[in-house]
């Protein structure tokens, strides 16, 4: 259903002050507005009617109210004509008994109803967060690579909230204000017309002309309000996850400089957005007194000519009051709904984009060997821009392909498309003589082990970050697989063992154990294919040991491919390719290479002179300096 209302946004770039810390670039983000408002209260409206038993029940309920509502005022004026006027005290309290459950029965249906539509709005937010959640997990990373990751946060927390608040609070008072409000009006056309006529235009025209001329002025400054939060959101989450870079180049200053920028940008939104909604409640308050007043003075002078009585003057008063009441809530209401659509919209233009392009899943890959092609590969991340120039290359199944090359010139790259965390403009990938393009996303990474050099723990046990490589895995599994990643030794020190529970991201383990609970996790995995991409980097020459010990148990038998800035695990792959601005410079083995005397043998010959001035630190350094991988 969702795609009947698909349409093209409209984009304003925001600007990310000091981008995002552990990522090769700056981005901005993208405020997208869609055309048509109508569009996205339809979309509201299509997760709401879900709950049809609940509003069918809510309905049944206001519809009551408003029924309660229109007989109070109609006993009352007959209380003043029948029994006030005449002091006919004969059926009074049956009256008064009346008027009594009127207004207690009403006032119970409104807390009734309240419960149920609170119930069907927070069931609508599940769906909702459900679905935008669901979105942000199958859209492509170059969706990420544009978007401060705080500003999509605030869409699936703040932004929801604010529809769910009118949903919960809002609803039911304007649809039993619209009901009440039409059935106020017909009751005061069948007692007076003139005193209806008086009443009801008074109200309605202030009403509308007020209430215009405020909705051209609120709804673009809450829009902005919301996108100034989404900036602030994402200036906070990027500090946060970026501390040490902050406290080891001493910027606190500077942080809490752009953050008070950011925050003042936020307040001046808001005070625009609050100063014209702010002028709803006196404005309405105004109107509703001018029109009893007018209600008064026309009924009074009728009154003295005969025309009416003193109860239907009364009953007109106290309709004049039940007739412009939803207005003034729904007016009062207005803040909310500006701000409810405003974060309707950016949720439903998360949910408009694009996700990621897969295959059928009929076609499903089954155990492979583990031969790759890479034929004529072209890619680039931006337009005209391009990262890989036809690079072509042929690893059997077993064998390991080493990847070398300065910073930039596409290393990283390759294992991104051999995942299909990107696809290649042009060219292909085979694996087993398959285009993985005809392959499931979700088959074909079940075949592949990855471990990075960022390694990522989740929040949880030691067991659980191990167990995401085979969900169904038992835990002698586990440990079987960290015992082989050479991680069971210290985790067998930690105070719980296995259930130790890891802070975020791991940061309460140094970087060489989250390495060999990364490398725990691709063992339990048991891939057919293995990516390592600078496994070994930032850590000490005792800790690299073990990692590689690991790294060599994983390796037996499987296709690998190994990105790594040290000759020591370079130097036994059966394929070193070097690649240099997005091209293959060289190819062949460590001796082959050696003969060459190209660039892989002046980075060896710079390594092996750096290890005799210092055997250890100096050669690292070195090594890392000229080829920078």
């Amino acid at each position: 259903m969702a795609t009947k209302f698909q349409h093209k946004p409209q984009s304003v770039q925001v600007p990310n002050f000091l981008g995002r810390f552990g990522h090769g670039n700056t981005p901005t983000a993208e405020v997208l507005r869609p055309k048509k408002t109508q569009e996205t209260l339809l979309r509201v409206w299509f997760y709401l009617r879900r709950q049809k038993r609940s509003l069918i029940l809510t309905a049944l309920m206001v519809l009551g109210t408003a029924c309660l509502d229109l007989a109070g005022p109609i006993l009352f004026g007959k209380v003043i004509d029948d029994h006030i006027v005449t002091r006919n005290m004969t059926g009074l309290s049956k009256l008064l008994l009346l008027m009594l459950f009127a207004y207690v029965t009403s006032g119970s249906l409104y807390l009734l109803q309240s419960h149920v539509m609170v119930g069907a709005a927070q069931r609508t937010m599940r769906d909702l967060r459900e679905d935008l959640f669901s979105k942000l997990l199958h859209l492509p990373l170059n969706f990420y690579d544009r978007r401060i990751h705080g500003e999509l946060m605030s869409r699936l927390t703040s932004d929801v909230e604010n529809i769910n608040q009118v949903l919960s609070n809002s609803v039911t008072q304007i649809v039993s204000g619209s009901l009440s409000t039409v059935g106020v009006a017909i009751a005061m056309f069948w007692i007076n017309p003139i005193l209806a006529a008086v009443s009801i235009v008074t109200i309605s025209l202030f009403t509308i002309l007020g209430n215009r001329w405020i909705a051209t002025k609120t709804r673009t400054r809450y829009r902005a309000q919301q996108s100034a939060l989404g900036r602030l959101y994402g200036f906070i989450e990027e500090t946060i996850g970026g501390q040490k870079v902050v406290k080891a180049y001493g910027q606190e200053k500077t942080f809490t400089g752009k953050f008070d920028e950011i925050n003042e940008e936020f307040r001046q939104a808001g005070i625009r957005a609050q100063l014209f909604s702010g002028l709803t409640g006196p404005m309405m308050n105004t109107v509703h007194n001018t029109a009893y007043a007018i209600v008064a003075g026309v009924g009074g002078v009728m009154a003295i000519m005969g025309m009416t009585t003193i109860g239907v003057i009364a009953m007109f008063i106290s309709y004049t009051r039940q007739f412009g009441r939803p207005l003034n809530e729904i007016a009062n209401l207005y803040n909310s709904l500006q701000s409810a659509m405003a974060g309707a919209e950016r949720v439903f233009e998360i949910i408009d984009e694009t996700p990621e392009v897969d295959a059928h899943q009929s076609n499903s890959l089954r155990k492979i060997k583990g031969g790759v092609v890479l034929d004529h590969v072209c890619f680039s991340y931006l337009k005209d821009v391009p990262v890989l120039k036809n690079v072509s290359l042929h690893a059997l199944p077993g064998q390991t392909i080493a990847l070398i090359g300065p910073t930039g010139a596409g290393k990283t790259t390759i294992v991104n498309l051999l995942t299909r965390f990107y696809e290649t403009d042009q060219g292909s990938i085979l694996i087993d003589g398959r285009d993985i393009r005809e392959i499931p996303k979700v088959e074909l990474r079940r075949q592949l082990g990855i471990v990075l050099q960022d390694t990522f723990l989740f929040s949880g046990t030691v067991r659980d970050n191990i167990r995401y490589g085979r969900l169904d895995a038992t835990d002698e599994e586990i440990v079987e697989a960290a015992r082989l990643s050479n991680a069971d030794t210290f985790i067998h020190l930690l105070p719980l063992g296995y259930d130790t529970v890891l802070t975020e991201r791991g940061s309460n383990f140094s970087h060489g154990q989250r390495q060999m609970l990364a490398i725990a996790r691709a063992i339990l995995a048991d891939p057919a294919i293995l990516i390592l991409d600078e496994a070994t980097s930032s850590v000490d020459t005792r800790t690299e040991k073990h990692i590689q010990e690991a790294m060599h148990r994983l390796m037996e038998g499987r296709t690998s491919f190994v990105i790594a800035h040290r000759l020591s695990t370079i130097r036994s792959a059966d394929q070193i390719i070097v690649i240099n601005h997005g091209e293959v410079t060289e190819r062949g083995t460590h001796a082959e290479l050696l003969e060459k005397k190209g660039f892989y043998w002046r980075i060896s010959s710079n390594h092996r002179n750096g290890s005799q001035k210092n055997e250890n630190a100096v050669a690292q350094e070195d090594f890392l300096a000229i080829v920078s991988l």
